[in-house]
Order: C-alpha cells, then structure tokens, then sequence
C-alpha cells in the first residue's frame, strides 16, 4: 500500500516538472496570463512554441523510449503501467510538435480575431 502511495506521490511531482522549468524561463513572469497586452503575449508564447517545442518533443519521445525500455524489465503488471505511460508521452509529444508547427498560424488567427473584436468594440462604444 505505502508503495502505491509513494508512485501516486512521484507521479503528481514529475507531472508538475514542466511548470517549474517554464517558470524558470526568463520573460515569462512578463508575459504571464496576468499581462493586459494579451496580443503581446499571444506573440509571446507563439515565439517559445517556436523555439521550445521540437526540442521538448524530441525529449518526449525519448523519455517514452526509456519508460518503455524499463517497463519490459519489471513483471507484467507494472510492465502495463509503464506502457501506458510511454503511449500517453508519446501522444503529448505529438501534440507538442503539432502545436509547434501550428503555432505561427495560431497566432496569426487569434491576433487578427482579437485586434477585430477589440476594433469592433471600440466603434460599438463611441456610437
């Protein structure tokens, strides 16, 4: 039971590691939700996509590989976890790549939708 417990306590702490690495990326603080210039973030954010995001697939893809290595030498019961960890890594890192690929058109969307609703808005209140 207690080691159940202690897996369940280092999942939640491995699954809280990007936002600690993200944290300790300079301009972020700047850039954060709490930011008014919500384009200048959208800018923001689709820049880092643009940067971060094929290397933390790549790095995705091989902490999958190593789940998957160390899976094949436990009995088959946590052989199964350690699958189904590996396969959902994967899919996070294909998301990831996605969203990097995507990013640059994301934004250019989002930008032109937001820099609209704002334009409409602002003739909406001076009629």
């Amino acid at each position: 039971m207690q080691s159940k417990y202690k897996h369940e306590v280092l999942r939640k702490i491995i699954a809280k590691i990007p936002f600690f690495i993200i944290a300790l990326i300079p301009g972020v603080a700047k850039s954060s939700a709490f930011a008014f210039d919500i384009i200048g973030t959208l800018s923001y954010t689709q820049q880092l996509l643009m940067h971060i995001g094929p290397m933390l697939s790549a790095l995705l893809f091989v902490i999958a590989g190593i789940f998957y290595a160390l899976g094949q030498l436990l009995p088959p019961d946590k052989r199964a976890s350690f699958h189904t960890a590996s396969i959902n890594i994967i899919i996070g890192a294909i998301v990831v790549a996605v969203l990097a690929v995507a990013s640059n058109s994301l934004a250019l969307a989002s930008t032109q939708l937001l820099s609209n609703i704002s334009v409409n808005s602002i003739a909406n209140s001076i009629r």
